[in-house]
């Protein structure tokens, strides 16, 4: 994982968005704490991963944030040695933050 300290190697472009997904193997548990294997089918199923860096157009999201996007809208990169996700900020469905906004962040 890259600190928000270092710098990157490379520089994002116009609203594109780099992301880290975390490495849990693909297991995640239920509420009742039952272990769903990544085998499992799960129809359409969106997953959140960490903002590394984001282009300059980018206008909602910010280093540091989660996002959650389909797994089928993306593109696989490998930034030294590491696997991240390249997305367009178009194809995000939702922000976590840990500040709140004044603002709704949508726009058509």
């Amino acid at each position: 994982m890259i600190s928000s300290n270092e710098r990157l190697p490379i520089t994002m472009l116009t609203d594109r968005v780099l992301v880290e997904l975390p490495s849990n193997d693909g297991e995640r548990h239920s509420r009742a704490g039952i272990l769903i294997p990544a085998t499992a089918q799960v129809a359409k199923r969106l997953v959140w991963a960490e903002v590394v860096a984001v282009g300059p157009n980018v206008r909602a999201i910010q280093p540091g944030n989660k996002v959650l996007f389909s797994p089928e809208d993306r593109y696989e990169v490998e930034v030294q040695g590491e696997d991240y996700l390249i997305l367009r900020e178009r194809d995000i469905h939702a922000v976590a933050s840990s500040t709140v906004e004044t603002e709704t962040g949508l726009y058509l």
